[in-house]
């Protein structure tokens, strides 16, 4: 039984009615649930965020020891850190972000499962969500660049907000959410929708005339194309190994993928399902 109610206590789309009672209302429910035959015999599990549960007084809980005893698992999704929202590019989905500059540490795998760990969650009881997917941005080559190079890209470059790329495919179009709210194209491309849009090779590799950085600290690749001025955060072989080692020397569950069709021709899957120690 997967639950999927992320953000507890919290507003997530601007229509939600929330309130301060949420967290502990969702683990009453799941204490409950654990109480009847059928509800002991089921593998619940739910979708989190990069922090734990807000409780009652508006912050991140401390203690979770009680949904540790319901939950199988929880998946931590560590994904969406960066974003179209953010005040820079920055990436999708880091691995590590306690290296980066202060003003840019907001959420990574590593600070996820030491905020989760610490509140009382097993490391055996947590998965890491990773992403076949990334975001894009408007970006001038002024600011794409380091100063005084044509090819090295910057990190955490600004970009222009008020003009979201287009995504791939899959991306969700412009128009009002479930708010009733418009909003403009999402900008999300897939990792086959980088090849295909030629940001990528078939092999996953930068394609020629198409600049490439590869962040040591979030262990994240970012792509631009200067004639389209569009830059683009996303995870690929190099950073899928990563995640996959670190799951596997951290002892975590293991990882889940959002979403395995992303992919292509199985190049993320293979990378993150070797080094995690699942091939």
């Amino acid at each position: 039984m997967y639950n999927s109610w992320e953000y507890p206590s919290s507003q997530g789309i601007g229509c939600n009615t929330i309130s301060s009672n949420d967290t502990q209302n969702f683990l009453a429910f799941l204490q409950e649930l654990r109480k009847d035959p059928v509800g002991a015999k089921l593998t619940i599990s739910a979708a989190t965020s990069v922090l734990p549960f807000i409780d009652a007084t508006g912050s991140h809980s401390t203690d979770v020891t009680g949904f540790a005893e319901v939950f199988d698992y929880i998946t931590v999704m560590n994904y969406d850190v960066f974003g179209p929202w953010s005040a820079a590019v920055g990436p999708n989905a880091p691995l590590n972000d306690t290296c980066a500059p202060p003003d840019d540490q907001v959420g990574s795998a590593v600070t996820a499962v030491k905020a989760w760990t610490a509140a009382g969650m097993p490391l055996n009881k947590i998965v890491l969500g990773v992403a076949a997917y990334g975001h894009s941005f408007s970006v001038s080559p002024s600011d794409a660049f380091v100063n005084g190079s044509k090819t090295e890209l910057i990190a955490y470059p600004k970009f222009n907000a008020s003009n979201q790329p287009l995504g791939d495919a899959w991306d969700d179009a412009a128009g009002p959410d479930v708010c009733g709210v418009y909003q403009g194209p999402g900008g999300s491309w897939d990792f086959w929708g980088l090849v295909g849009g030629g940001f990528l090779t078939s092999e996953g590799d930068p394609a020629p005339g198409i600049y490439y950085r590869y962040d040591s600290c979030s262990q994240t690749p970012y792509v631009y194309n200067e004639t389209s001025q569009v830059m683009i955060s996303f995870d690929n072989a190099d950073s899928f190994a990563a995640k996959g080692s670190y799951i596997r020397e951290t002892g975590l569950r293991g990882f889940a993928m959002w979403e395995a069709g992303g992919d292509y021709d199985d190049i993320l899957l293979d990378s993150i399902r070797c080094t995690a120690g699942f091939a």
